[in-house]
């Protein structure tokens, strides 16, 4: 579960797809001089450092735990995710800035058969790589996999629209269609990075699991409290793939630790089924005690 240094060959995917669609999309604005088409272009050349960043960043991720890094190295992956963010805004601008020049000047296009074939050509590449990155990010839980294959959705789309507007200026002759889609690109681009950004800072700043993980971890505990068991404190973190999880349990003083201790070993296993690969760390404390309900991590105002 812990070796994840494969995941490196999907990132290589990526950027294999990105060299592939940025020629061919740079053929296609050179073959039309579409403003539509060359936004589409400097899109694919955002997933190529988005790709560079996510191979880099899973090399890293893979890396086990050292003495310095004693939670491993996970959390590299979100840095990845942000720096695409990044990335994508400053593409988006450069983009807008091209498509408002050619909105006050507007040109022909020519070639465009050709042009739009090729244009298609690169979607259908990288239409086929999102496809693959999404079902590996969802399979092996990797934030940068799911990033990377949006990003190329985000592409796919944008293509698609470009490609219909450019066929569009060529029936009607309105020629500034083409740059007002570009705009429209731009925008799109923004949300995504919107989207990326906060998923990462949430990351980093060490996000509790989703309410319905956990819902989920709280149900394994409540199923205890009928041999008279009872918990606090429980809290929870994601750190990319991996999930650490935390609580206090509190049971009958006159048990044998044996017996604690067996009943915590069932907690754990159960709470891992429900959860797959998630770290549980729990204090074991007597029932009857009243310093075992102070919360010691919340509350450090001790009397």
């Amino acid at each position: 579960m812990n070796d994840r240094s494969f995941l490196t060959k999907f990132a290589w995917l990526s950027i294999g797809a990105a060299l592939a669609t940025i020629t061919l999309k740079t053929l296609a604005f050179l073959l039309t001089g579409s403003v539509g088409l060359l936004s589409d272009a400097a899109e694919s050349v955002v997933n190529l450092v988005g790709a560079i960043v996510a191979l880099v960043m899973l090399t890293i991720a893979a890396r086990p735990a050292d003495e310095s890094h004693a939670h491993g190295h996970s959390k590299a992956e979100y840095f990845s995710s942000g720096i695409e963010g990044v990335l994508i805004i400053i593409a988006a601008i450069s983009i807008a800035l091209a498509a408002i020049s050619r909105l006050l000047n507007p040109q022909p296009l020519e070639a465009v058969g050709v042009g739009l074939v090729v244009a298609v050509a690169a979607s259908a590449i990288n239409f086929f790589v999102a496809r693959v990155l999404a079902r590996a990010g969802k399979q092996y839980n990797s934030i940068t996999l799911e990033a990377d294959a949006k990003h190329l959705m985000t592409d796919v789309w944008t293509s698609a629209g470009v490609i219909g507007a450019v066929a569009a200026v060529a029936v009607t002759g309105w020629e500034r269609l083409d740059p007002i889609v570009a705009l429209v690109v731009a925008v799109n681009i923004l949300w995504t990075a919107y989207g990326l950004l906060r998923q990462s800072v949430a990351g980093l700043m060490d996000a509790s699991l989703p309410v319905e993980e956990q819902a989920a971890v709280a149900k394994v505990l409540d199923s205890y409290k009928s041999q008279g068991v009872e918990y606090h404190a429980l809290r929870t973190r994601r750190a990319a793939a991996r999930r650490f999880i935390s609580f206090h349990l509190l049971v009958p003083g006159s048990w044998t630790v044996q017996r604690g201790h067996a009943v915590l070993d069932q907690i754990e296993n159960e709470i891992c089924q429900v959860l797959p690969g998630a770290e549980v760390t729990a204090h074991l404390e007597p029932l009857e005690d009243p310093v075992s309900f102070e919360d010691k991590g919340l509350n450090h105002a001790h009397h």
